[in-house]
């Protein structure tokens, strides 16, 4: 997510579930072209696994970026036709690239070449009106002619004028139907539906029809409900973690940071929904709004917050997160 899957949220992300995969934000291969490439592909080895999601339309920046990847340490490079904001479509790429499967098969095979990682795609149902399941198997069979074996298909057409970034999440419809149908039809494709799953009820449901579950905006406003993803959704015994342990992990992280000299409020802006709908959430929210961004901010901000949540939530007691009221990414 765009200003939201940066590697602090990651780290964040890391120690409420260790087997999903994650995704960075949105990185233009231009900025990889020409930008910090340490500050752009940057991370910290204990995100893994994690993808590098990049959006672009010029083969070489492509290419040069996937094999940055590879050396980076990226388990996966993805290539995202499924961004509709209007800064994306004036840097031609994201969702308008729906309307040129040629060039995105193209883009795909470049990536392909420059790297033994896997390259996948994340796409819309349809955009405007090309929004017909004929030519959303026409895309599909022009991009894995090319290489690619993995989709991740966000449930819902984008409209490319007319609508913001938000209302594209929010006012189109969701099919499923769709995005099942065309697992169906392409078995020996690897088919991850996306749009609108808020709980990992809601996930494994759509485990019986596709091949993964990816979710977005249910990890940011309530992101406790990863914690239950590693056991419900990859099976084992791996133990819940507590919102004790979690905190205690971002006060080791938050003292790294510190050190290194980075600003508290981009760790601190990832967790505000850590404590959500419990005892105590307003005020942790309301503590790191207010004390998070100034010069000496730091883990005090976090020990202040702590302090304002009961014990039992911090160990869980009386805790009755459901499989329905969890989530799973990746």
């Amino acid at each position: 997510m765009m200003d939201r899957t940066d590697r602090h949220m990651r780290f964040f992300l890391r120690l409420l579930t260790r087997r999903t995969l994650l995704y960075t934000e949105m990185i233009t291969a231009a900025a990889v072209a020409h930008g910090d490439v340490e500050r752009h592909l940057g991370f910290d080895a204990r995100e893994q696994p994690v993808a590098l999601q990049l959006g672009g339309s010029d083969t070489k920046q492509l290419a040069s970026a996937a094999r940055l990847a590879e050396v980076f340490g990226y388990g996966e490079v993805n290539l995202n036709v499924g961004c509709p904001s209007d800064k994306v479509q004036t840097g031609r790429f994201g969702a308008c690239l729906m309307a040129e499967p040629a060039l995105v098969a193209e883009l795909c095979a470049a990536m392909i070449a420059a790297t033994k990682i896997p390259v996948t795609v994340k796409t819309r149902i349809g955009i405007d009106d090309k929004d017909s399941y004929e030519e959303l198997v026409a895309f599909v069979e022009r991009v894995s002619a090319a290489g690619v074996s993995s989709f991740a298909i966000h449930a819902r057409k984008a409209w490319l004028t007319g609508l913001s970034p938000k209302e594209n999440r929010e006012i189109p419809p969701l099919d499923y139907v769709r995005v099942h149908r065309m697992k169906r039809d392409f078995p020996h494709l690897e088919i991850v539906v996306n749009g609108g799953i808020r709980t990992l009820g809601e996930a494994q449901d759509q485990l019986k029809h596709t091949d993964g579950v990816m979710i977005g905006r249910a990890a940011v406003d309530d992101p406790y409900i990863l914690a239950h993803a590693d056991r419900a959704i990859f099976g084992g015994s791996t133990p819940v973690p507590t919102r004790r342990s979690i905190v205690e992990g971002l006060l080791a992280y938050a003292e790294e940071l510190a050190e290194r000299g980075v600003p508290f409020h981009r760790l601190g802006r990832h967790v505000h929904g850590l404590f959500a709908g419990r005892p105590g959430g307003r005020a942790w929210r309301r503590i790191l709004s207010e004390q998070g961004h100034g010069a000496d901010a730091g883990p005090n901000v976090l020990r202040a917050a702590l302090v304002r949540i009961p014990a039992e939530v911090l160990d869980g007691r009386g805790d009755h997160d459901s499989v329905e009221r969890t989530a799973v990414a990746g």
